[in-house]
């Protein structure tokens, strides 16, 4: 137990919830290091028939993982001069935790209540029961910052809906309830002023019950709710067609000939992409192709692994890390600084191995 992370265990339910309200319950990799076996013991303990994960305040779930102490840990104590000994192990060890998430064979149930990001959706998205409020705000926005959607992104992504996952990997745009669940992000809708409620029934249900998949079901079939219309409905035809393309370039040329016809959203959505990291947008749309044909989660995370571990040699993640979350000018500069700037080449050796680096479970 720490001030960051906390966990009980009630008549069956056993509950983790994050403890950084003020860092939007950002996941550091002390949190990452208690949660894993946690979850690990939970597994093997006959008592213990579900788990559920929440973020303590009303403002986030998990805004992501705490990428700024990965940049401080070679920009300040390194001088720069890499890899750290922290930005070498944060990312394997997060990985990990994602792959347990994915494997774990009792029920996992998340509750996204307000921002969803990056690590936050890492936590959640590989889980069997993922409930969503209305103050839900999802996103994956690592093309803003030099990196690309990772904690396995490449897997759950390109096996959203037509193109939708591509468009929210290259993007970064921002889902609410309806969507989400929509998308299959989400497996339910419940109203946040419901959750108190929807926690102790969970409780009590488990209890008393013999299997606790069943038990969740049966409570969450009393406590969930329809959302509002999807909201992404009336863009669904025009990003399919427009993200199938093979290149962002040609993403791009899609999108402006949409534009040309008169779509606003082809116009916004493409003046998006083009303030992104390019090198970021193009390792990403390689990331979404290549682990729509893997075959399992493991071999999705050893990809990133890899991708993560260049990106820590590179410039863009630091200059993106800099510009949007520690100097907060939101201008970084790019390099290269076009998307036609950056390579075939440049871009195959992001998927690279890395010697002395590679995943393992």
């Amino acid at each position: 137990m720490s001030d960051e992370i906390r966990f009980t265990v009630e008549g069956g339910l056993a509950t983790v919830e994050l403890t950084r309200p003020k860092a939007l319950n950002a996941l550091t990799l002390g949190m990452i290091r208690k949660m894993h076996p946690q979850l690990e013991a939970w597994e093997d303990d006959d008592s213990v028939k579900a788990v559920l994960i929440k973020g303590e305040g009303e403002k986030a779930f998990c805004a992501g993982g705490d990428v700024r102490a990965v940049y401080r840990s070679i920009v300040d104590d390194l001088g720069g001069k890499g890899p750290s000994e922290l930005s070498k192990t944060f990312f394997l060890e997060e990985y990990r935790l994602n792959h347990t998430i994915h494997a774990f064979s009792k029920p996992y149930v998340a509750l996204l209540d307000g921002v969803t990001m990056g690590g936050g959706v890492g936590l959640s998205v590989h889980g069997s029961h993922r409930i969503v409020t209305e103050r839900l705000m999802f996103a994956m926005p690592e093309t803003g910052i030099g990196l690309f959607p990772d904690v396995g992104g490449g897997w759950f992504l390109p096996r959203l809906p037509g193109e939708f996952g591509t468009y929210l990997a290259l993007t970064g745009a921002r889902l609410d309830a309806a969507g989400a669940v929509a998308l299959g992000v989400a497996t339910h809708y419940v109203p946040s002023t419901r959750l108190q409620g929807l926690e102790a029934a969970l409780a009590t249900t488990i209890a008393e019950a013999s299997d606790g998949r069943t038990a969740i079901n049966d409570v969450l079939d009393r406590f969930a709710e329809a959302p509002d219309d999807d909201p992404t409905a009336g863009h669904r035809e025009l990003i399919d067609r427009c993200f199938a393309e093979s290149s962002v370039e040609g993403i791009l040329e899609a999108l402006d000939r949409a534009a040309a016809d008169g779509s606003g959203f082809a116009a916004e959505t493409a003046a998006t992409l083009r303030h992104k990291c390019p090198t970021s947008l193009k390792i990403s749309l390689e990331q979404l192709r290549r682990g729509r044909s893997m075959s399992n989660l493991a071999e999705v995370l050893a990809m990133e692994y890899r991708m993560s571990q260049h990106c820590i040699a590179g410039t863009e993640f630091f200059e993106g890390v800099r510009a949007i979350l520690v100097d907060k000018d939101h201008a970084p500069k790019w390099r290269p600084d076009s998307i036609e700037g950056v390579s075939a080449a440049l871009v195959a050796s992001f998927f690279d191995p890395v010697p002395g680096r590679e995943f393992s479970l």
